[in-house]
C-alpha cells in the first residue's frame, strides 16, 4: 500500500442576487441584503493507494438526496473516488440558501441550487487534483460553557471538539476538519438579512489565520436541541464562540495523535425509520384554526395554540414580520393552509416509514459518522458511548435531509422538532423510537466498518508477506 496522499479544494457558492435565505421564519421574503462573508464549497480528498474518500462541507442551511446525487455523480465521473465514499454535508447556518425546499421558510432558487451542486463538485475535484503525499492525525478536547439546550431545562449538551489535521511530510497543515455541535443563529440574530457563514466560517478563519495556506473545514455535530447561548448575540460577544473554539482547536494541534493512513475506509446505507402517520384530527385542527382566524384576522390566544408548536419563541415571530402581530399570525396560518393541502394528496397511500442514508468513514481511529437529520444530544450521546472511538465526529445535516429527529422525550411532548418539522419537510412525524432506531443503525454501521478494514488490513499485509517470501 502507497503512502497516503490527501489534497484541498474550495469554491465559492455566494447566492446571486434575489435568492432567499432560509430557516427563520414563515414567509418572510428573506431575500439576502448583503455579504457580511461568503459562502463555501471546501472539500478534502484522501487516498492511500487502495482506498479514496472525499469530505465536503457546504455553507448551506441543508441539502437534498438530489443534490448530493448530483455532487457525487459528477465528482466520481471526474475522479477516482466511488460515489458511496463522498460525504456532503452543510454546515447549518440560517445565513444561507437551502437546497430541496422547506415549506413556507425560504424558497429555492433551482438555478442557484444545480450552479451551487456544481461548484461542490469542483471544490473535490480540485481537491483530487491537488493532492500531495500527507500525514493525518486526530486530536479531541471538550469546551462547554458555550452551547445550551433549547429543549429542556439544564439538559445535555455534547462538549466534544473534533479535529482530523491533514498536514504535509514536515507537519506543516494543509487542512484542518473541526466538528463540533451548535446551532448557528449567531449572525443570524444580528443581521438576519445577510450573507454569512456564521460561527462555522469564524472557526474556520482563525484556524486559516493561524496557519496560512491551511484550508479548515466545519462537520456539524447531533445540535438538533442545542444553540450558542444567546447572550452571545450582541456585537461585542458575537465573535466569541468561533474564537474560543478556534483557539482550542489550535492548542489540540500540539497534543494531535498519529493516524494509520491504511485504514482508510467508508461504508453507507439506507435505513428505515419508524413515522405514524398524521391524524385526521390533527389535520382538520390546523386547518380550521387557520381558516377562522384569517377570516376574523383572530389573534387572540396565538402563543397558546399555533405560537406554541410552529415557533420556539412566538413574540421573536412578530419582530421577524416587523413588529406586526398580526402578520406574524397570518403567515403561520397560511403555512397551515399549505401544509394540509400538500399532506392530504397522499395521506392514506404514503408508506408509514421514512428511508435514509447513514454514512461512516474511517481513518485510523478517527470516525465520522454522519446522518441527514438534526439530530437530538441524547441520541449523539448514546453512539459516543456504544462505539467509544478516540476520535468521533458527528456530520449531521448529511447527504439528504429528513428534518429533526428528536428523541422520546420530545416527542412525547409533541414539540416544535417534533410536531412543526416534519410539516415544512412535507414527512410524517416520528415515533418514540425513531431515535433509537437511528441510534442501533449508526452503531451497527460503525462497528461493521472497524471490523471490516481491519480484516482487510490484515489480509492485505499476509498476502504482502506470502508474495515476498515465495521462493
Amino acid at each position: 500500500m502507497s503512502k497516503p496522499q490527501a489534497g484541498v479544494g474550495r469554491t465559492r457558492i455566494t447566492p446571486f442576487w434575489g435568492v432567499e435565505l432560509t430557516g427563520w421564519g414563515y414567509y418572510l421574503n428573506r431575500t439576502w441584503q448583503n455579504i457580511r462573508d461568503h459562502l463555501n464549497a471546501t472539500a478534502v480528498v484522501i487516498e492511500n493507494g487502495q482506498s479514496r474518500l472525499a469530505i465536503i462541507s457546504l455553507d448551506l442551511m441543508v441539502i437534498s438526496a438530489e443534490f448530493t446525487a448530483d455532487v457525487r455523480s459528477r465528482v466520481a465521473a471526474a475522479t477516482d473516488i466511488p460515489a458511496g465514499n463522498i460525504l456532503v454535508c452543510c454546515t447549518h447556518t440560517h445565513n444561507a440558501p437551502a437546497s430541496g425546499g422547506l415549506l413556507g421558510v425560504g424558497e429555492v432558487d433551482e438555478f442557484y441550487e444545480r450552479w451551487a451542486a456544481r461548484q461542490t463538485a469542483t471544490a473535490a475535484i480540485q481537491a483530487w487534483h491537488s493532492r500531495t503525499p500527507a500525514r493525518l492525525a486526530g486530536s479531541t478536547t471538550h469546551v462547554d460553557q458555550l452551547t445550551f439546550n433549547r429543549t429542556r431545562v439544564n439538559g445535555p449538551v455534547d462538549t466534544h471538539l473534533t479535529t482530523l489535521w491533514i498536514t504535509n511530510e514536515h507537519g506543516v497543515p494543509q487542512a484542518a476538519l473541526v466538528g463540533f455541535q451548535g446551532h448557528p443563529t449567531v449572525s443570524t440574530e444580528l443581521q438576519p438579512y445577510a450573507v454569512s457563514r456564521d460561527v462555522p466560517g469564524e472557526i474556520c478563519d482563525h484556524i486559516e489565520s493561524a496557519f496560512p495556506g491551511c484550508i479548515a473545514m466545519y462537520l456539524q455535530g447531533a445540535c438538533g436541541d442545542v444553540n450558542f447561548h444567546r447572550h452571545f448575540a450582541n456585537p461585542r460577544d458575537a465573535a466569541k464562540p468561533g474564537r474560543i473554539l478556534a483557539d482550542a482547536v489550535l492548542k489540540g494541534f500540539e497534543r494531535r495523535q498519529s493516524l494509520d493512513a491504511s485504514l482508510l475506509a467508508a461504508t453507507s446505507g439506507t435505513i428505515r425509520l419508524p413515522t405514524r402517520r398524521w391524524t385526521r384530527e390533527e389535520i382538520e385542527h390546523d386547518r380550521t384554526e387557520a381558516e377562522h382566524r384569517l377570516q376574523n384576522q383572530d389573534t387572540e390566544g396565538w402563543r397558546e395554540s399555533i405560537g406554541r408548536v410552529m415557533t420556539n419563541r412566538p413574540d421573536d415571530m412578530i419582530a421577524r414580520h416587523g413588529g406586526d402581530e398580526w402578520r406574524a399570525v397570518a403567515a403561520m396560518c397560511h403555512f397551515n393552509m399549505a401544509w394540509t393541502d400538500r399532506i392530504l394528496q397522499d395521506l392514506d397511500s404514503r408508506p408509514e416509514w421514512l428511508e435514509t442514508e447513514i454514512q461512516a468513514i474511517r481513518i485510523g481511529d478517527f470516525g465520522i459518522l454522519s446522518n441527514s437529520s438534526e439530530l437530538f444530544t441524547t441520541l449523539a450521546l448514546s453512539i459516543r458511548e456504544q462505539v467509544d472511538l478516540t476520535h468521533l465526529a458527528f456530520a449531521c445535516y448529511a447527504n439528504g435531509r429528513i428534518g429533526y429527529l428528536p428523541d422520546a422525550h420530545d416527542v412525547e411532548r409533541r414539540t416544535y422538532a417534533a410536531f412543526q418539522s416534519p410539516k415544512y419537510c412535507n414527512q410524517f412525524p416520528f415515533t418514540a423510537e425513531s431515535g433509537s432506531v437511528m441510534v442501533n443503525e449508526l452503531t451497527t454501521l460503525v462497528r461493521q466498518l472497524w471490523t471490516q478494514s481491519v480484516a482487510v488490513r490484515f489480509e492485505e499485509r499476509e498476502f504482502q508477506w506470502r508474495t515476498i517470501s515465495r521462493p
